[in-house]
């Protein structure tokens, strides 16, 4: 992962991409804080590619807001280059999962941890995050779990 992000900066340096350059930079630079901060508390290796997805989705989100704001203020210019940013950061994701996935997803990960009901939720969770990582929106999954899980307890 670490490797994708600075082909791509090496990349961007050499076609004088100046919006893909200076979000390889935004990247890098998190990177980094999160890498000296799990230094700080003992892993000499920096965080884990599955820590980098997810440094990556919260830049989506973050991104996301902005750019909704930018909308919501009349500054679409600001906005699109919130959304110029999204598109090179999901560059380096894995394919998300489509809704019809996600609910498959969802109806295995409850059968794998033979939940009951919304207390089941944490396990269903921790399932999906451990085997999709980065392949979904964990926020709109998890309403799809309580959905799910509400909708079982209810069948007892």
């Amino acid at each position: 992962m670490r490797d994708n992000i600075s082909a791509a900066m090496k990349q961007a340096l050499k076609n004088k991409d100046q919006a893909a350059l200076s979000t390889m930079r935004l990247i890098m630079a998190a990177l980094k804080d999160r890498d000296i901060a799990a230094r700080g508390n003992g892993n000499p290796d920096g965080i884990s590619d599955d820590d980098i997805l997810g440094l990556l989705q919260t830049m989506i989100k973050q991104r996301n807001e902005s750019a909704r704001i930018y909308r919501d203020g009349d500054r679409p210019e600001l906005a699109e280059a919130e959304e110029a940013e999204i598109a090179i950061i999901k560059g380096f994701l894995p394919t998300q999962l489509n809704d019809e996935e996600m609910q498959v997803a969802i109806a295995s990960a409850i059968d794998q941890a033979e939940a009951k009901s919304v207390k089941d939720m944490g396990q269903v969770m921790g399932f999906l995050k451990s085997n999709y990582a980065g392949q979904m929106d964990f926020s709109a999954a998890s309403q799809a779990v309580k959905a799910a899980l509400m909708s079982v307890d209810q069948g007892k």
